[in-house]
């Protein structure tokens, strides 16, 4: 009890950052897609921040007001809502960080390579794509709804609690089953591509800084391409992503098997689910900040001078 205004607050603040952040992030890269120069790149990102405020909504702020014990405040809908959207989120983090990282690929890869049999570089097939993920991780997550109720509405001895309102109802083995074995599935190709594509990166970035020692020892002037630094974003994003997956998995599972009561580190998880989402929009903002307030100095100018 004595811990839990903490555990509230450090959500509320973790929620409230990452809320901005990624709003600033999905504003300008929207804004920046919807110029003469728009990129493909520029609508992924976007998806990829809407997709970190609808997770930090549906898991962080929820969290929050359990925390500070603001009463029973979902309803068998609410409870349905809330859960579905955090799952759906979660599935669409991982396959949009995905494609993230194949198309920044296919976009600096060489025009003989195989990468550029990939129709993947224009917005239609962009929005194809994230379509196709929405209904995948909508299909994949569709026995939730049918599973979830409100605390009121079912016996709390004979069912397991998510969170301090909802709970699972008991789903039979083969459906548990089923959708386990899908989700494990999704992850594993997806984290599978988004590896591939990231080894591959690093080997192109590997010899364009092969070809800099080369011209600067050559004492010719030479400047790293914006599709070079774009790929060298999205790899710490990868990084960042990755970190806090395999840190959640391995903790959550160290917990299950080794922790029986109840502990201040059982908090740790809770947190980590959010750190992505947290972190990515600030490390988008520092590593391509310069580059969106160019682009919004720029289309301030067209303006003005489209007044004038």
């Amino acid at each position: 009890m004595v811990l839990d205004p903490v555990k509230g607050t450090v959500f509320l603040l973790l929620t409230g950052l990452g809320t901005v952040g990624n709003s600033l992030v999905f504003v300008s890269y929207m804004h920046m897609f919807q110029s003469t120069e728009q990129k493909p790149i520029h609508l992924i990102l976007a998806h990829l921040a809407l997709t970190n405020i609808i997770m930090l909504l549906s898991k962080g702020m929820p969290k929050t007001i359990e925390a500070f014990n603001f009463g029973n405040y979902l309803n068998d809908t609410s409870c349905k809502v809330v859960v579905y959207l955090a799952r759906v989120s979660r599935g669409l983090s991982i396959c949009t960080s995905s494609l993230l990282t194949v198309v920044q690929a296919i976009i600096i890869s060489p025009r003989h390579s195989m990468w550029q049999r990939l129709n993947l570089k224009t917005p239609q097939h962009i929005l194809s794509s994230l379509l196709c993920l929405w209904i995948l991780n909508s299909l994949i997550s569709m026995n939730l709804p049918y599973s979830m109720k409100n605390i009121n509405s079912v016996n709390i001895t004979q069912f397991r609690k998510d969170g301090n309102y909802c709970y699972f109802l008991p789903e039979s083995w083969i459906t548990q089953w089923i959708f386990l074995t899908l989700m494990v599935l999704r992850d594993a190709v997806f984290q599978g591509a988004m590896g591939g594509a990231s080894v591959y990166m690093v080997f192109l970035l590997h010899k364009h800084h092969q070809h800099v020692l080369y011209l600067q020892n050559s004492r010719l002037l030479y400047r790293t391409p914006p599709e070079l630094r774009a790929a060298q974003s999205v790899l710490l994003l990868m990084m960042c992503f990755l970190f806090f997956y395999w840190a959640d998995c391995f903790i959550s599972l160290f917990f299950t098997f080794s922790i029986e009561h109840y502990s201040i580190v059982l908090y740790v998880p809770e947190f980590l689910t959010l750190g992505y989402a947290v972190l990515s929009p600030f490390m988008l903002i520092h590593r391509d900040g310069h580059g969106i307030k160019c682009h919004h100095t720029q289309q301030q100018r067209s303006d003005i001078d489209k007044c004038h």
